[in-house]
């Protein structure tokens, strides 16, 4: 038998550390040497993915987590070298719909789940800063934008609730809206938002050039209220608020 390259060997042996079911390891190698190697490699991933999403890995138990691992590393080609950002392509593994995920007791709600919980890292370890100091009082009169700190995020499943003692089994007829946010001392703050103002903090990264008062009154047209004044004041007020908490302030 003549000698493999060195490209074929690795090509092998990784082969076998990703799907070792079903690939077996290179010839040349001592097979107790790399049913070691086999077991790091697993372990590793599954530990630096874990932390991330620890309510995902209560509810799916030991036997279906290293199951769902065992299939990303088997199915996935990582874009990024960044060990932070490994969970993250996890995620975008997960809402790809891979067709080794299409049977099997997969949760429902997993994928959304899976989002929810890598939110809190991703703006943890974002290098975006928050937006400077601005009067409130000409939020009416100027452009606005939303923080790259603050996230809007709409859900099917009511995310935030779910764990081991809560797994529903059907999506809720309302979607669950949420806004997560980065305080100054980088904790990571979640709150439920309401359906207007979800629709405002949409409508300024929408349509940027709008200032204030035009976000507001385009508002109260979606809504059917243009001649409330109420509305418009609870409008403001409701700037006011997300202006004070960093989530909306001036456009640059």
């Amino acid at each position: 038998m003549a000698k493999r390259s060195l490209h074929e060997q690795q090509n092998s042996m990784g082969l076998y550390l990703r799907d070792p079911d079903h690939c077996a390891p290179p010839p040349e190698m001592d097979p107790a040497r790399a049913h070691v190697y086999r077991d790091l490699v697993f372990a590793n991933l599954s530990s630096l993915i874990s932390g991330t999403f620890p309510v995902l890995v209560k509810i799916l138990g030991d036997q279906q987590w290293r199951a769902l691992v065992r299939i990303f590393l088997r199915d996935y080609r990582a874009h990024t070298p960044k060990f932070g950002e490994i969970a993250e392509e996890f995620v975008e593994f997960l809402a790809s719909e891979p067709a080794a995920l299409a049977e099997g007791p997969w949760p429902p709600f997993m994928v959304e789940l899976a989002h929810y919980e890598w939110v809190e890292m991703a703006l943890q370890q974002s290098e975006a800063e928050s937006l400077p100091f601005a009067d409130a009082d000409v939020l009416l009169d100027r452009p606005l934008q939303v923080s790259p700190l603050a996230w809007p995020l709409a859900y099917a499943w009511p995310v935030q609730l779910v764990g081991p003692d809560y797994q529903p089994d059907t999506a809720p007829d309302q979607p669950t809206l949420l806004l997560v946010r980065r305080d100054l001392d980088f904790s990571v703050k979640f709150s439920g938002l309401s359906p207007l103002a979800f629709r405002l903090l949409q409508r300024i990264e929408e349509f940027p050039e709008l200032d204030g008062r035009a976000q507001l009154r385009a508002l109260a047209v979606e809504a059917g209220t243009t001649r409330s004044q109420d509305f418009f004041d609870s409008g403001l007020a409701l700037l006011r608020q997300m202006h004070g908490e960093g989530v909306v302030g001036l456009a640059a």
